[in-house]
């Protein structure tokens, strides 16, 4: 049974830092190129950052320079530092995987840990 358990979300002030983690097993995780997404209240869910299984990494427009993708394959983890938080950050992020790389229809989905960033 394959599980993504996201962790690290919470309550930050603007300009803040959180970092996001996301622990899979069930699957092969170092073959699966692994993302994470968010939504926000009203809006689709987005792309945020992808890392393929050969670690080329893919960064939002509205993220890149801030948040960094990651992975360690050992830990089957991936994580998201997000550094200068904006409250238009504010969603819940899910961590996804995909056997037919980043751009690709997620296989799996975590349950999602949300992220408010106040002004």
């Amino acid at each position: 049974q394959v599980q993504l358990v996201e962790s690290g979300g919470g309550l930050v002030q603007a300009g803040g830092s959180l970092r996001l983690s996301c622990a899979a097993s069930g699957i092969d995780f170092s073959v699966n190129a692994m993302m994470w997404y968010r939504q926000a209240p009203g809006k689709q869910r987005e792309l945020v950052a992808g890392i393929s299984s050969g670690d080329w990494t893919f960064h939002g427009d509205s993220v890149k320079g801030r948040f960094r993708i990651s992975r360690d394959n050992p830990r089957n983890t991936v994580y998201l530092p997000m550094n200068n938080l904006k409250p238009a950050d504010t969603a819940v992020y899910y961590c996804a995987a995909a056997s037919r790389g980043i751009l690709s229809s997620p296989d799996s989905w975590g349950q999602g840990t949300p992220v408010s960033v106040s002004s």
